[in-house]
């Protein structure tokens, strides 16, 4: 009797045992990076998210380094962080052309501002995203910071496009 009962938990501790593995098996999948990220915990970052405005975008639409960095936002929110290992070069001549050839509607001190605060979190990220030290949660912060100052752009954008069109009659 004694021995059935133990054949039967036995078989039951392996089931359970074997759901386990599996369930690993699903998160390695859906975390590629090595610090654990994925596009579930990404997606449940707090923040707003500002779109373009249909008059910004046609504003904008020639200006390529603002969708490359368009992009790498996308390929983030996927948990996608192969843009910052080992891309010095390319990330500095982004930048770099990011504010330089910004298109002169959109073109203003607080743009520009916005600007600088999406690099500083850029190059946060970048360095948090090569240490080996780095925990999930300041990875995820830090990625929230940046999908924030990329959001703030846009918003800033949008503001100084709205107050360009407003027309105030004076008397």
């Amino acid at each position: 009797m004694k021995f059935k009962i133990l054949i039967v938990l036995s078989i039951l501790f392996s089931f359970l045992a074997c759901k386990k593995a599996v369930d690993t098996q699903i998160e390695q999948i859906e975390a590629p990076n090595t610090l654990g990220v994925s596009k579930k915990s990404i997606s449940k970052l707090k923040f707003v998210e500002y779109a373009l405005d249909a008059r910004t975008e046609k504003m904008i639409e020639d200006w390529q380094e603002y969708f490359q960095l368009e992009t790498v936002i996308n390929n983030v929110k996927k948990a996608d962080l192969s843009f910052f290992y080992d891309n010095d070069k390319n990330i500095k001549t982004l930048l770099k052309d990011l504010k330089k050839n910004i298109p002169e509607g959109v073109n203003s001190n607080a743009t520009m501002a916005r600007i600088t605060a999406l690099e500083t979190y850029l190059y946060k990220l970048k360095s948090l995203s090569n240490l080996d030290t780095t925990n999930q949660n300041e990875l995820l912060l830090c990625i929230k910071d940046f999908l924030k100052s990329f959001s703030n752009l846009n918003f800033q954008m949008n503001q100084k496009i709205e107050a360009d069109n407003i027309i105030i009659d004076k008397p």
